[in-house]
C-alpha cells in the first residue's frame, strides 16, 4: 500500500485559502521577533505588515 495523494479537485480555489494553515506564509514581528501567520486582511499589503500587534507598532512590547 503506498502513500498518495487522493486525486480529488484541488482544495485552493482563488485567493480563498482551504487547507493547511502551516502552509500560509510567515515573518517575524520587527519588535518583538515573534512570527506572524499571514492573514486574510494583510492580503493586499503583507509586504507592508510589519508588527504583530498595536502595542508592537507603538513601540510598547
Amino acid at each position: 500500500m503506498h502513500n498518495a495523494k487522493p486525486s480529488g479537485g484541488d482544495t485552493n480555489r482563488g485567493n480563498q485559502h482551504r487547507g493547511n494553515k502551516a502552509d500560509l506564509p510567515s515573518k517575524p514581528c520587527a519588535t518583538c521577533g515573534l512570527p506572524m501567520t499571514w492573514r486574510r486582511r494583510w492580503a493586499k499589503n503583507w509586504s507592508e505588515v510589519k508588527y504583530c500587534s498595536e502595542a508592537c507598532r507603538r513601540g510598547k512590547a
